[in-house]
């Protein structure tokens, strides 16, 4: 790990989306070229061992920390996407957020049996997404192999989650927000 300070870079708004809501604003660490790099280079070196074949991250902001990350690796990117935003035939998952629901969605042929898929996202706190993104996963035969974050809910809980459903992939995170 590169010892950078990640954490110095995320900005806490409070009340956004909703009242009682704590955004974590992690653009900064995209912004900065150093940072960029370091978290990029950290999340992938963690799983460079990991026979990792496919990264797949959920819209927004799991697309600026995956493909970089699947670059990184050597890897293929695979987006999850908002409904209705991909052309060919999909697999939808719809999850609870800490605020309200979502839904997400994969090309059915974007994955193959064989391939070793790294979830990643920008944050992690009730695990939703992530467990949405799992199971899109999992429904084209593909295994999930990691769960990579730059930031964790660690007061969620979203850790033991994922161990709920997942209990041997290996989860990591750049910074836990107690």
């Amino acid at each position: 790990m590169s010892g950078y300070d990640y954490e110095s870079k995320v900005v806490s708004i409070p009340d956004y989306p909703e009242p009682g809501v704590i955004f974590k604003d992690i653009t900064p660490l995209f912004s900065d070229a150093e940072a960029f790099q370091a978290l990029v280079k950290d999340i992938a070196d963690h799983f460079r061992d990991a026979g990792i074949t496919k990264v797949v991250g959920a819209e927004a902001r799991g697309f600026m920390l995956g493909a970089p990350v699947a670059l990184e690796l050597g890897a293929g990117f695979v987006p999850a996407r908002k409904p209705g935003k991909l052309p060919r035939e999909t697999f939808s998952e719809t999850y609870s957020l800490e605020y309200g629901t979502d839904e997400l969605e994969m090309h059915v042929d974007a994955l193959a049996p064989d391939d070793r898929v790294l979830v990643v996202d920008d944050l992690v706190a009730t695990s939703g997404t992530s467990l949405a993104t799992a199971r899109l996963v999992e429904r084209s035969g593909a295994t999930v192999a990691g769960f990579g974050f730059i930031l964790e809910l660690a007061f969620l809980k979203p850790r033991e989650a994922l161990a709920e459903k997942y209990p041997s992939v290996d989860f990591y995170s750049l910074v836990q927000v107690a």
